[in-house]
């Protein structure tokens, strides 16, 4: 693999978790949203899916982004009559978005991401090594 390669390869993880990053900020800053209808639906958790994809130009498989999604799964119930979002039984559903996960994802995009950081540091450290052999 050539040090450029090796660049690319590092720029493409970044990309996706930072991404990752993103989605999981978005799920937590609307872990409290609630639906302001009644009856209606608070907050579904988004969700990114990643794929490996061959860049026809250089050879290499490199990570992107699949697809956006939403979580499917159950929300909770609370009961508070007195909210606007209430059902007639008066329950409101509550976002499917764990705060704890969401942290942990948070934690684990930001691991990665400082892993092809450093793999892309220590790419330009070699070229800038090599450089100073050849003078």
């Amino acid at each position: 693999m050539k040090l450029e390669d090796a660049v690319q390869v590092a720029s493409a993880g970044m990309r996706v978790q930072s991404t990752r990053v993103q989605i999981a900020s978005q799920n937590l800053a609307n872990s409290d949203s609630l639906a302001t209808t009644p009856g209606g639906e608070p907050y579904r958790r988004k969700t990114v899916s990643f794929r490996e994809a061959l860049d026809r130009d250089s050879g290499l498989h490199l990570v992107g982004i699949d697809r956006y999604g939403v979580d499917q799964g159950a929300f909770d119930k609370r009961h508070d009559p007195s909210h606007p979002a209430a059902d007639a039984a008066g329950y409101v559903q509550l976002p499917n978005v764990e705060p704890l996960v969401e942290l942990m994802d948070m934690r684990e995009a930001q691991r990665s991401y400082e892993a092809n950081l450093q793999a892309m540091s220590l790419t330009r450290t070699m070229v800038s090594q090599t450089l100073n052999l050849l003078k």
